[in-house]
């Protein structure tokens, strides 16, 4: 497997990855085995019409987990199975009760790749593995790396999703990564989670108007905030790893977030 020239962790390795992005991309896309793997991919879900035969192949569960960012699960077929038959028109239904609502989006996608009818999302499934792929890559460096990156991917698209704020704001909060990178973002411990969910809500729609002067996610999502967002998160995580010299010293970094 190919592996990605980051080199530094926390926010300097952020800034070497935005600077070199398109050169690891390509990186990426030219490896060969990711390429026979989205070949297989491709041609194989064109017949599947089950979610029974879907896991029964564990080549299109690897590349589909992958792609959610759910790659752990891949030898959960039984529990995969259950959450690609979930009705997702029923809030109650097997998928939409997980917190985590990555398998929703998993389900979704998956469901409408199956067939002949399935190649747009097919082609978006492949895409998001190719970035995946990248991701977890520069996540053998550095996981924070790892979430920053698919933060800047996922929170864009729920952004723009047409959805209302408080739903945005509850995908954020269901999305681990997601949680991982605003709620370390605010400087917010893990007593939070331990909030009701309502209330849970209150405090991050706040600390997002305070940071960024909106608590809509689409503010969250523009390019200054994301970078802003992305940069404390690093910076304090990294500081609380008790890293120093990187750059300057955190702990002056984390003066001037204050």
């Amino acid at each position: 497997m190919t592996g990605v020239a980051v080199g530094l962790p926390g926010y300097a390795g952020w800034r070497v990855l935005n600077r070199t992005m398109a050169a690891q991309q390509a990186v990426i896309a030219r490896d060969p085995a990711l390429n026979r793997d989205h070949a297989y991919f491709r041609e194989k879900m064109t017949s599947v019409a089950s979610a029974e035969e879907f896991v029964s192949d564990f080549r299109l569960m690897r590349t589909a987990l992958t792609a959610a960012g759910l790659e752990t699960d891949v030898r959960n077929r039984f529990f995969i199975r259950k959450v690609l038959e979930s009705d997702l028109a029923d809030p109650k239904s097997f998928a939409n009760r997980l917190s985590d609502k990555r398998y929703a989006a998993l389900a979704r996608s998956v469901t409408a790749a199956m067939g002949s009818k399935g190649q747009p999302a097919v082609d978006r499934i492949v895409g998001n593995h190719r970035q995946a792929e990248l991701e977890a890559r520069v996540g053998a460096v550095d996981p924070d790396l790892r979430v920053a990156l698919y933060t800047r991917r996922e929170l864009g698209a729920i952004a723009a999703a047409p959805s209302t704020e408080n739903t945005k704001w509850y995908q954020i909060l269901g999305s681990s990564p997601l949680r991982k990178v605003v709620a370390g973002a605010f400087g917010f411990g893990t007593s939070y989670s331990k909030l009701p969910l309502d209330r849970q809500l209150d405090e991050f729609k706040a600390a997002a108007d305070k940071m960024f002067g909106t608590s809509d996610p689409k503010g969250l999502a523009e390019p200054q905030n994301m970078e802003k967002l992305i940069q404390r998160f690093l910076i304090r995580s990294q500081a609380a790893q008790g890293l120093q010299g990187l750059q300057g010293s955190y702990a002056t970094a984390l003066q001037l977030l204050r």
